[in-house]
């Protein structure tokens, strides 16, 4: 099937002059209207603009152009039926066999303004109906939505000197399709994000595949990674591909590492838990106290720094084996030193920032959907229940063991000092086994000062006495728990007669 005319009506035309030669070449009519029309004109090419085409003026400040019947009936007709043929000559329409279309800037739009009136008036609504028709025609018609086609469709064009095959014009269908499907989902999600309810009655993922990856958390899952940004605004400076897996803990580094205070936290993590973290004002103090935790989990993890790494630094990470590096920037000294390690993976993420952001976990034929975990704390987020009060200093060493907590997975348990994490009990059905690690890390490694005061968190209450005795008989003076257990009177009358100090957040941490 020759193409012989084409309706052209693009946002985006960049690389508009590519594709206007090839339809020159091929003596392909050209409709367009707007500012697609000057453009075309500009760069030297004939075109009709609908209004003439139609007879019919553009109106409503532009907002009716190309929903017209002449428009509409000339992509929709069925080439092969004699009764749609003899519409389309008893009205003197012609055929459109191609339509190339982008839409509204909306996502960008809503990125720049929270103007209503500006956002709105940047919902197309003639270009994705233009799509619509042509990709539900693609029998006889084809549908171009983004300009990296363009140089598909000038391939097939001289292929079949003017016309396409029917598996191409399939193909761009079902392209289409998807960008249409994601033009409204971006729509909708807005006005969602918008309201005051934060879980939608309908769940629409709008997202472009970034990159299909090796495997996924194991050789026989395939995977792939989607962002609703262009990018994930990850910047990877060298090194190997990342996996599922990587990206998973990279995640998890980042979810933990940007709530630190800026420019102090270091977190090591291994398998999506936390086996290491830190804040100090001094970045190789931070590290080597993060690293310090537990040395052996940290072998093969991932590192993420809330800071510009320096080669000061690097030198003492350089000497474990990571598999990434997560930074926020790294200077040429230190990028020079990371090279000798090829492939390490450097990742760039000082243009991430934590933002209200769904988890959604898929199940069988479900998904399960909730808000985020990234409460920042302070003192008024607790409540301290036992007759020993903490001190300031005290405070903020169980705000810090509560902060990483989040990240653990449940049953979680976190022991720290000095600003650093001692021992991390992790992913045991039991809440007194995973206090057991975590004094059995604090004890192997033996980095903790005697002098001053152990601290622990626990992600949940303690359901018994056991787990916070075991705690206490190890050491730690001051204990922080979520409160909600018909055992809080117990427990809150164990720590008076232990003298420690315990606190009790509105919170839980559960991380499952």
């Amino acid at each position: 099937m020759k193409i012989k005319a084409a309706l052209i009506s693009v946002s985006n035309k960049d690389k508009l002059k590519n594709i206007l030669r090839i339809l020159k070449k091929y003596r392909i009519k050209l409709i367009s209207s707007g500012g697609t029309y000057k453009k075309i004109k500009s760069l030297g090419y004939n075109c009709i603009e609908v209004s003439n085409y139609t007879k019919f003026p553009e109106i409503l400040g532009g907002r009716v152009k190309t929903l017209h019947p002449k428009i509409h009936s000339g992509i929709l007709y069925k080439r092969k039926s004699i009764s749609h043929r003899k519409i389309i000559k008893k009205f003197e329409f012609e055929s459109i066999d191609m339509v190339i279309a982008n839409f509204y800037p909306f996502k960008s739009i809503i990125n720049q303004t929270t103007n209503q009136v500006k956002i709105v008036e940047n919902i197309d609504i003639g270009g994705p109906t233009l799509v619509r028709a042509a990709a539900k025609n693609y029998n006889d018609v084809v549908v171009i939505t983004k300009t990296d086609q363009y140089e598909e469709l000038v391939e097939e064009l001289n292929l079949y000197n003017g016309a396409t095959s029917l598996k191409f014009r399939e193909k761009l269908s079902r392209e289409a399709f998807g960008e249409t499907a994601s033009y409204d989902a971006s729509i909708y999600n807005y006005f969602n994000s918008i309201s005051s309810g934060s879980i939608p009655n309908k769940l629409i993922l709008d997202a472009e595949l970034i990159q299909k990856l090796r495997y996924g958390e194991n050789p026989h899952q395939n995977a792939a990674i989607y962002s609703s940004q262009k990018d994930l605004k990850l910047k990877k400076l060298q090194g190997k591909d990342l996996s599922y897996n990587n990206f998973n803990d990279i995640f998890a580094c980042l979810n933990l590492s940007k709530t630190l205070p800026k420019n102090s936290g270091v977190v090591i993590i291994k398998h999506a838990n936390p086996c290491g973290v830190s804040i100090e004002k001094n970045h190789l103090k931070s590290y080597l106290s993060a690293m310090e935790c537990d040395p052996i989990s940290a072998f093969g993890g991932i590192v993420s720094c809330n800071f510009k790494l320096n080669f000061e630094t690097a030198k003492e990470i350089i000497k474990n084996y990571y598999e990434v590096v997560v930074a926020n920037g790294f200077d040429n000294k230190t990028l020079k030193l990371f090279k000798s390690k090829k492939n390490l993976r450097l990742i760039d993420s000082s243009k991430i920032v934590l933002n209200n952001n769904k988890k959604i976990i898929s199940g069988i034929d479900s998904f399960l959907l909730q808000t985020t975990d990234n409460k920042i704390f302070d003192k008024k987020n607790f409540k301290v229940v036992s007759k020993s009060k903490p001190s300031n200093k005290l405070m903020k060493q169980l705000i810090f063991a509560f902060n990483v907590c989040r990240s653990v997975k449940s049953n979680g348990i976190v022991i720290a000092q000095n600003n650093k994490t001692l021992g991390i009990g992790s992913g045991q059905p039991s809440r007194l086994d995973s206090c057991k690690i975590a004094i059995e890390k604090m004890k192997k490694f033996n980095q903790f000062d005697q002098k001053q005061s152990i601290v622990a968190a626990s992600d949940a209450f303690f359901p018994f006495i056991d787990g916070i005795e075991t705690l206490i008989n190890s050491g730690v003076k001051a204990v922080i728990q979520p409160q909600g257990s018909i055992k809080d009177k117990e427990i809150i009358k164990f720590a008076n007669d232990m003298n420690i100090v315990l606190v009790f957040s509105k919170t839980r941490h559960f991380n499952h």
